[in-house]
């Protein structure tokens, strides 16, 4: 399968065209087209704190496990999935925890005595938490704090990213610009990674959600005469039913991990610049 080794979760491979565009270019020096497989990270299941043995020395065994992978990730400077994955989980034991006394609400309960002195009846729930409840609380407790230290890293290691990152037309922008080209470089590099673009709205709870679609092209050599404005003709030229497409640089000036990194950020970058 062509561009298996990526994993962005926006990613929406036209492999037709690609093959098309690729066969068409692989004859020529002017076009590379290289991708390193990924590396497997460590995941945490959705349901940790509820799956399998619900044991607070376990758990946190799992967890700290779970966050040093996530560290080793970070040291790299691969943001993605490892950042999303943990606003996922301390978003989903944040409910757990603010919903504990609603839930303990819902128990049923027995009268087991009558406060005179105020008036009131007295109840006690005829479903105790027990050991598992105490468990849970213990863990949430512990592993909150933790998840949002490390969330909190990833979130400053994305705006140094960001700092790094030059984004910009090439040429003049149309004023249609939901759809294009995205062209990367990097610092000492003269490859040019050419991503075509879509942009779409996605309808969630009743709100609007602007998404993109990015799907890699081809991998080019950048030189004194083959320059960006000249690759973005080559692109009008091969596919035609973008003619005169929006096209944008984003350039950085550190070499960080492509699919890990720099795609993710550049995505939100692009975000902000499309039209609404």
């Amino acid at each position: 399968m062509p561009f298996a080794g990526f994993t962005f979760d926006f990613f929406a491979p036209d492999t037709a065209k690609f093959s098309k565009l690729a066969a068409k270019n692989v004859r020529n020096p002017y076009f590379i087209y290289t991708i390193n497989p990924t590396q497997p990270m460590k995941t945490l299941p959705k349901n940790w704190i509820t799956e399998g043995l619900i044991d607070f020395e376990y758990k946190k065994y799992q967890l700290l496990a779970y966050l040093q992978s996530n560290e080793k990730e970070f040291k790299a400077v691969k943001l993605y999935p490892v950042l999303g994955d943990l606003i996922e989980h301390h978003r989903t034991l944040q409910e757990l925890d603010s919903g504990k006394s609603e839930l303990k609400n819902l128990f049923p309960k027995a009268l087991n005595g009558i406060d005179l002195q105020n008036a009131q009846l007295k109840y006690e729930s005829k479903v105790p938490e027990g050991n598992i409840m105490e468990e849970i609380a213990q863990i949430t407790a512990f592993a909150l704090p933790k998840l949002q230290g490390q969330i909190e890293e990833g979130k400053s290691i994305y705006d140094f990213v960001e700092e790094q990152i030059e984004f910009e037309p090439v040429g003049i922008l149309p004023i249609y610009n939901r759809e294009g080209y995205v062209l990367l470089t990097q610092e000492k590099s003269s490859e040019v990674h050419a991503f075509r673009y879509k942009s779409n709205f996605l309808q969630l709870a009743g709100e609007k959600f602007r998404s993109i679609s990015l799907w890699l092209v081809g991998v080019f050599q950048r030189t004194l005469v083959n320059t960006l404005e000249k690759l973005k003709m080559h692109l009008v030229n091969e596919i035609k039913e973008l003619p005169n497409p929006a096209t944008w640089r984003l350039h950085s000036h550190y070499s960080f991990p492509m699919e890990e990194t720099l795609i993710p950020v550049g995505k939100r970058l692009l975000i902000r610049s499309v039209n609404e």
